[in-house]
């Protein structure tokens, strides 16, 4: 019998993440098949407001193929269907379902940073020309992967995706953000971290359910060249299917001037040379959301566990620069972390003092 919440959650990202109205094109990136019962959802949903869906497959046994046996061109490749469709599109939906985060094993790290360097410039089209949602689908490799039960991680997925109540959230979000903008300069200290960056008039956003799914995080775009000490990171780190333990970075007016990590070094050192903003931070964030409570090394969820930060490098929201990556990478500061707003303590033990 089918999961009716896959019908619920199909709602929700057609009617209040996208906001699809008559006559708009909707491209839906499939991905893994086992997102086909929110695709199909999806689908209907658009069909009722009167849009135009257009269905692509993507996986990531597809992109081994590519890297396994493509030369340098075809790897280097900007899909060309890809690129018309971020053009033809209003709106754009990623149904990313979970894979074997070891697919690529045994692919050189060199090919990967090109390959993601040229889906990086997707992705950036993605920004520019269309309104946009990605969400990761949960399946068994992915309870596997975040090492608890299936029914435990499906649970947790749809309690973030539906049983939040974002009026009341939106609420406490805001609260933050007046607190946030009255200040100019974070100070994040913590294990293995003692950062500091300015962000004088940028805005304080709150996301709740709109380009991410599941919602819940306050992000800000740092003044990036005021970026100055050193961060560690607790949790796994992932881009282009390579987990990375034990990261680390130096900042020196506002550029990642070195790196540190338990393994592929290279690879690491590969993506942040991809371009010229590779190795400056685009965002700063709270993640916020109370129903995650399970690291799952997979980015579109572990970013908004609730009492955790990400900083992403490379591309910002506000456009100041461009990177063809966006790099969000997660610390926890839950414990052993204090943040502060012009020397004032703001946030400590997963509270935001008053």
């Amino acid at each position: 019998m089918a999961d009716k919440r896959w019908e619920e959650l199909g709602k929700v990202l057609i009617h209040d993440s996208l906001k699809v109205t008559q006559g708009e094109r909707v491209m839906i990136a499939m991905y893994e098949t086992e997102t086909y019962p929110l695709m199909l959802s999806c689908y209907a949903e658009v069909i009722k407001a009167g849009g135009y869906p257009q269905v692509q497959f993507m996986s990531e046994a597809l992109k081994h193929q590519v890297l396994r046996y493509g030369n340098e061109e075809q790897i280097s490749w900007i899909p060309e269907i890809e690129s018309y469709g971020m053009e033809w599109a209003d709106c754009y939906l990623a149904l990313r379902g979970a894979f074997n985060m070891n697919e690529c094993w045994d692919i050189p790290n060199e090919k990967i940073a090109k390959y993601q360097k040229a889906m990086g410039v997707i992705s950036s089209m993605r920004w520019q020309k269309t309104r946009w949602a990605l969400i990761r689908v949960p399946n068994e490799r992915f309870a596997q992967q975040a090492h608890v039960s299936y029914d435990k991680i499906m649970d947790m997925f749809f309690n973030a995706c539906l049983l939040v109540d974002w009026d009341e959230e939106l609420k406490e979000y805001n609260r933050i953000k007046a607190r946030l903008e009255q200040g100019s300069e974070i100070h994040l200290v913590g294990r293995g971290t003692d950062l500091t960056f300015r962000f004088d008039d940028n805005p304080w956003t709150p996301e709740i359910a709109a380009d991410n799914i599941p919602g819940g995080e306050i992000f800000v775009t740092p003044k990036w060249r005021t970026v100055n000490g050193y961060i560690s990171y607790e949790f796994p780190a992932t881009i282009g299917g390579k987990v990375i333990h034990g990261l680390s970075y130096t900042f020196k007016d506002g550029y990642v001037t070195e790196i540190r990590c338990n393994n592929d070094l290279d690879y690491v050192t590969a993506i942040l040379d991809s371009d010229e903003g590779s190795r400056r931070i685009g965002e700063f964030a709270f993640g916020m959301n109370k129903y995650i409570d399970t690291v799952t090394t997979d980015i579109l969820i572990d970013e908004k566990f609730g009492g955790t930060i990400h900083t992403a490098l490379g591309r910002p929201y506000d456009g100041s620069y461009y990177s063809a990556i966006h790099w969000d990478i997660i610390k926890d500061t839950r414990t052993e972390a204090k943040i502060y707003l012009d020397g004032e303590l703001i946030f400590e033990n997963v509270t935001f003092q008053s």
